[in-house]
């Protein structure tokens, strides 16, 4: 199909009601603006009668007036597409209300009522997948952040915490499993064939936790005991034909409860802990109270179907989506400008998980990977924002890693200064004194400062300015020793200029050159926007390791050999510096070829070091594999687009450097010829080796990781032959891991084993979601020469739909994740993606709004493609009835 001409069904989505008279330019919600809401909401009970084409609902909410609040004789409800069949208030009909756009109003005179209002709903409507909506007969929930007001008319904002006690009734061969929030209290039959189920939960929560799931499902049970010696019934709910690779999902959240008791303090509070998979899921999980609803992607795992990285995942979000228990559920946040309250700090709890579960040296580099290529580009491009933004016109679009990642790594620097023990006093004081509440970022900082003793006037600079750090770095032998001076700068960001030095804490250790012996490491914080440190020298020609662990989120710049580079990356014990050194020194070289200032001996140069550099990781037997995979890792073209977008011209005269993505390629590719031809011997010697390891074997992740790498490489020099060795891998692959590895090679390379492995990876799969997924993605994403024609081909599959985001993301999020044919000089990958946005957003806008950012890095592009950019972020701001989440992201791409 044409996506760009896509017939939409204006009738029929919930989503286009509200976008007809939406305003060109929706308000701006201001932090600044906070007030508290003028009513309390102590009790909450909700009746559900369910269908799949219309649900009725009937909300019961007992309100008083909050003494904390300004007074007012109304009740502002929020409503998003919906209508009120009746309204009553302390069980007499009122005509004593009325409708501002999509929210209601009901006038109160005195302390206490009961209000009562009844709402009926479509889910199988709900494309948006806010709110109520349908998934393969299923009926679920979304309404993080603002979806609940798309199910009943309710004061929808985090502040607004309650009890809710939830009856639903459906048809029993329909809706067989009926679940929600809390403790089940009672269930039975009722006549029609129909049956009821009633919840309670115990906690008050804010509406955006609230969840319901109703649908044919079946759970894999097993029950966990809490420290204090509860027993807590932990089921994970999928469709029948799932259940088989659910293991690994239930393991996890056993995992995950046992190490928060251990390492937070933290003990489960309810009788039930449910978590449900879903096919149609804008997001990866939402840890609604009791009732995870999760994306498939991030529950069903075994070895046919996933991969290591997949398995890594699904740890990794059952253990995210566990720990908001705490941090999110029973301290919520105030108002949507503290969403990285919980999320940042959530992210940094799982993240300290999962290293305990996996090893500490590897986590660690894949946390700063991703940091590095979601959220510095964020920093650098007009959709820059500091971890607590100071306004919005749409909280969907704040959902970033700016939040997320850059927000866990703020609270990792407040860990770092405190050390462990101190930093886990501060988290105590913490739960203890806000237990119950909703809270704001100010309340986390000042418990870590009581609690650690820790001084932090300073350190809030990081919640309020955008942009990451650069540290420039000198060093200086002297009569007394060894000094290093450290400058810092914050590039200015839309809306923010001339910013604060902010304490910066960096591990940091002196290595000797001439000797190889390797100096004792400390941690020193930089708070002036420059200062010096003398260290201690261990010997002459000192060679400094620095920002070691990657204590802080910032860009090191200096001036350093490739000789010293080579040094830390064959040397270096701290296993992040010797992850950076080797980055740091492919990055020098592609971004200084890839920007013409290179000649040929320079450049042939550059690339023996590098060489070198790898023919001796794969050499040093005391690595192990999966450290060794790491390092062998090239820099990402976004990151190399990145670093050479934010780096001047060598040489006058100075200015700001334009990325070049075609040049960037075009260098890469010849790097990885040149290793595969030049270290032939050894990725061949490499790849034997890591074959010949058993899946099962402790070492076989690391096998498999090193092994992807070195055919990689293999296949950059000699395409024919790497086809061949592909091939015999997948047809013998007995997982997913090796099986899509091989899969990455061929689907780059034009050779008849090409197409024979995709048709037999779809005929082999097809049926299972999410296997399909990767086979779309594993197009998207090759380096074919023909990439852009075969997505669109892609997108003519009986297997694509643009209604489920998984489906969309496999195809076109990883196509503008493709630097060869998203930056196509044509412009054509370009209009690919705005076509998908115009044709995305009528149908889910928080989806479509999630394909903007690519287009917005115009600014930092050679002229020529950044015209093309810009031209299609025009074409997409002047289409009628954008949503919310599109417009502001087009708008801020197009004017920040």
């Amino acid at each position: 199909m044409d996506i760009a001409t896509t017939p939409t069904n204006p009738e029929g989505n919930p989503e286009l009601a509200d976008a007809a008279t939406m305003p060109k330019e929706p308000p701006v919600i201001r932090r600044e603006d906070y007030k508290p809401y003028p009513w309390l909401l102590p009790e909450t009970r909700l009746h559900f009668d369910l269908g799949v084409e219309a649900t009725t609902v009937a909300a019961t909410l007992k309100v008083e007036r909050n003494p904390d609040a300004e007074p007012s004789g109304e009740l502002f409800l929020n409503g998003d597409s919906l209508k009120a069949d009746s309204v009553r208030v302390d069980g007499e009909a009122s005509d004593d209300w009325r409708m501002e756009g999509a929210d209601l109003i009901v006038s109160l005179p005195g302390a206490k009522h009961t209000v009562e209002i009844t709402t009926t709903i479509q889910p199988d409507k709900n494309t948006a997948l806010m709110g109520l909506y349908a998934s393969n007969g299923m009926l679920c929930t979304q309404c993080e952040a603002e979806g609940f007001r798309r199910i009943t008319f309710f004061p929808d904002r985090p502040d607004v915490l309650s009890t809710y006690s939830v009856r639903m009734q459906g048809a029993k061969d329909q809706f067989p499993i009926l679940l929600c929030n809390g403790n089940k209290t009672e269930t039975g039959d009722l006549e029609d064939g129909r049956h009821f189920a009633e919840w309670h939960d115990p906690w008050p929560k804010p509406s955006y936790l609230f969840a319901l799931v109703a649908g044919d499902l079946v759970a894999h049970s097993g029950p966990f005991t809490t420290q204090s010696g509860r027993e807590v019934e932990c089921n994970i709910w999928v469709r029948a034909e799932d259940i088989d690779r659910t293991d690994h999902a239930l393991k996890s959240l056993h995992q995950s409860m046992k190490w928060d008791e251990e390492t937070f303090g933290r003990e489960y509070d309810l009788d039930l802990y449910n978590i449900v998979a879903v096919s149609d899921f804008n997001m990866g999980a939402m840890e609604n109270k009791g009732l995870n609803v999760f994306n498939t992607k991030y529950v069903l795992a075994d070895p046919d179907t996933a991969t290591d990285d997949d398995f890594d995942a699904v740890e990794g979000v059952i253990a995210h989506e566990y720990f908001h228990n705490w941090s999110g559920n029973r301290i919520t946040c105030r108002d949507w400008f503290q969403l990285s309250l919980k999320e940042g700090f959530t992210v940094l709890r799982d993240q300290l998980f999962s290293q305990d579960m996996r090893g500490e040296a590897v986590k660690r580099i894949e946390d700063v990977r991703i940091l590095r290529a979601a959220q510095f580009p964020e920093d650098a491009g007009p959709l820059a924002h500091p971890i607590r933004p100071d306004s919005y016109r749409e909280i969907s679009n704040f959902y970033t890693a700016t939040v997320y990642n850059k927000g866990a790594e703020v609270i990792r620097m407040m860990r770092s200064m405190a050390g462990e023990e101190r930093f886990r006093k501060g988290t105590d004081l913490y739960f203890d004194r806000h237990d119950g509440e909703a809270a704001t970022c100010e309340d986390f900082i000042s418990a870590i400062e009581e609690g650690a003793e820790l001084q932090l006037a300073q350190f809030r600079r990081w919640y309020r300015q955008a942009g990451t750090p650069r540290i420039s770095v000198s060093q200086q032998n002297t009569a007394r020793g060894f000094t290093l001076t450290l400058s810092q700068t914050i590039p200015d960001t839309p809306g923010q200029t001339n910013k604060g030095p902010m304490p910066i804490p960096l591990r940091i250790a002196v290595h000797c050159g001439e000797t190889g012996s390797l100096g004792e490491e400390q941690l020193i914080v930089l708070k002036e926007a420059e200062e010096t440190f003398e260290l201690p020298l261990t010997g002459p020609d000192p060679i400094v390791s620095i920002n070691r662990g990657f204590t802080a989120p910032v860009i090191i710049e200096r001036a350093m050999s490739r000789e010293a580079l080579a040094f830390l990356a064959a040397r270096d014990n701290d296993p992040f510096a010797r992850y950076e050194a080797m980055q740091e020194l492919s990055v020098g070289h592609l971004v200084a070829a890839a920007s013409g200032e290179l000649d040929e001996e320079e450049r042939a140069t550059g690339k023996r070091v590098i060489a070198d550099a790898f023919r001796a990781i794969i050499a040093d037997e005391e690595l192990d594999d999966a450290m060794r995979g790491e390092l062998m890792i090239l820099p990402s073209e976004t990151y190399l687009f990145e670093a050479m977008a934010s780096s001047s011209p060598a040489g006058p005269p100075s200015g700001e450097r334009k990325a070049d993505p075609g040049a960037i390629h075009a260098e890469r590719e010849q790097l990885k010829t040149t290793l595969g031809t030049v270290l032939k011997r050894e990725l061949e010697g490499l790849y034997a080796r890591a074959e010949a390891v058993p899946f099962d074997d402790p070492a076989g992740r690391g096998a498999r990781k090193v092994k992807a790498q070195a055919l990689a490489l293999l296949a950059a020099s000699d395409p024919e032959k790497a086809a061949g060795m592909a091939a015999r891998q997948f047809d013998s692959a007995g997982n997913m891991t090796d099986r899509q590895g091989a899969m990455m090679v061929l689907a780059g390379l034009k050779a008849p084993e090409r197409e024979e492995r995709l048709a037999a990876f779809y005929d082999r799969f097809k049926g299972n979601d999410l296997v399909i997924d990767k086979w779309f993605t594993l197009q998207a994403l090759s380096l074919h020469d023909d990439v852009i024609n075969q997505v669109k081909a892609l997108a003519e599959h009986p297997d694509f739909t643009m209604n489920n985001p998984n489906r969309v993301r496999s195809l076109y999020m990883a196509f503008a994740g493709n630097p060869k044919g998203f930056h196509d000089a044509s412009g054509e990958g370009y209009r690919m993606i705005a076509d998908v946005i115009l044709a995305l957003d009528p149908i889910n806008p928080q989806t479509a709004a999630r394909f903007v950012s690519p287009l917005g890095k115009w600014r930092r592009i050679e002229p020529g493609r950044a015209a093309l950019m810009k031209a299609e972020l025009e074409r997409i701001a002047k289409a009628d009835n954008l949503s919310r989440d599109t417009f502001e992201q087009v708008s801020r791409s197009l004017d920040g």
